[in-house]
């Protein structure tokens, strides 16, 4: 791994594996190739570690020309695709760009990379990898005493977004059969940590409370999830592409089962905590139980046990100090906040998905 291309990179997962890599691994370039859509933003790129090793492209996966032309250039010998429309709610009010950029998207680069690796044979096909992320929504909602997901489970998805997501799985397993190209898929669970957009539960709660604004819980708050702390994440993801098997997938969580509504609560108390003096503590009191979004999955909850054995891999967070690390983040970085929140995309965002749910004002 010397050459990197990874997609998706300004968004929250990408930009906080970028730091990492650069952190860790110092005989690596990046080549970080994202259309800088809502999600995506060059605040999450501020104040990388030895940036004469990144290089930043704005464009889209689904320019097969532009792809073509950075493997050529850059002599790419990875890539790490994070690239992704992730978030449940907006594939509800609008599927179609899910199924362009995770589907269509995902399928260009494919392609791209078997014209390069296998076709053209640009590199010895033992010294090159594709990279797949993927997420646990591809194997649908446990009951409470099912047995976590495995790398075995069925899919099921339930959502347009996993659908998306299962579909571009089944892709890049079909280009290692079919073709031979080097892949390796992970799938992990909800993430959270820096840089996360603020449309996502923990940020959005987190900065709600600082404002005094309501926490809109869905339902009655008890789905299951299991977080998993974005540097962990990123940890596992270079553990597989470093000392995993190609063809291989492996499962990352969090090794934790938390409701909902005990993650909003705990980030109330961290705050508590943190801001005793804040006239809005206990901020417990801003919780607010909203309408439930369609075909919300019940329970997701991972078997990690397969990237323990083979690659001695574990999350080195619990979810308290996740968390506590996460609070911090966003209390020592208002200026990211506030860039993020300027978008229109935000705002016209958390009204249109808020509002019918009894808002978060």
């Amino acid at each position: 791994m010397r050459n990197l291309l990874v997609t998706g990179g300004a968004g929250f997962i990408g930009s906080n594996f970028i730091h990492r890599t650069l952190t860790e691994r110092p005989e690596v370039r990046i080549f970080n190739l994202d259309a800088l859509t809502y999600a995506g933003s060059l605040e999450n790129l501020r104040d990388l570690p030895d940036p004469e090793r990144h290089i930043f492209v704005q464009g889209d996966i689904c320019n097969r020309a532009l792809v073509d032309r950075l493997l050529l250039e850059y002599n790419i010998d990875t890539i790490v695709h994070f690239a992704a429309e992730s978030h449940v709610d907006r594939s509800i009010l609008g599927p179609g760009q899910f199924v362009q950029t995770n589907i269509i998207g995902t399928f260009t680069l494919l392609e791209a990379a078997r014209q390069a690796w296998l076709t053209e044979k640009r590199l010895p096909i033992d010294q090159v990898r594709f990279h797949h992320v993927s997420t646990d929504e591809v194997f649908g909602s446990l009951a409470p005493l099912e047995p976590a997901f495995s790398e075995t489970t069925p899919y099921a998805p339930n959502s347009p977004y996993s659908a998306s997501k299962a579909s571009s799985d089944h892709l890049v397993r079909a280009y290692l059969h079919t073709y031979g190209l080097p892949v390796t898929l992970t799938n992990c669970s909800n993430n959270y940590g820096p840089y996360q957009f603020p449309e996502k539960l923990i940020p959005l709660m987190i900065l709600n409370a600082l404002e005094g604004k309501r926490l809109p819980v869905y339902g009655d708050g008890k789905q299951v999830r299991d977080w998993l702390y974005v540097e962990d994440h990123c940890d596992a993801i270079l553990a597989v592409l470093e000392r995993g098997k190609v063809g291989e997938t492996y499962n990352i969580g969090g090794n934790n089962q938390p409701f909902n509504i005990e993650i909003v609560s705990a980030i109330c108390a961290i705050l508590d905590e943190l801001l005793p003096e804040s006239p809005l503590t206990p901020h417990d009191q801003l919780i607010t139980y909203v309408t439930d979004r369609p075909g919300h999955d019940r329970r997701y909850a991972m078997n990690i046990g397969k990237i323990e054995r083979e690659l001695g891999w574990r999350p080195r967070e619990s979810l308290q100090t996740g968390l506590e690390k996460t609070v911090r983040w966003y209390l020592e970085h208002p200026e990211w906040v506030q860039a993020i929140r300027q978008t229109g995309d935000y705002s016209t965002w958390i009204d249109k998905n808020y509002a019918q749910r009894g808002g978060t004002k």
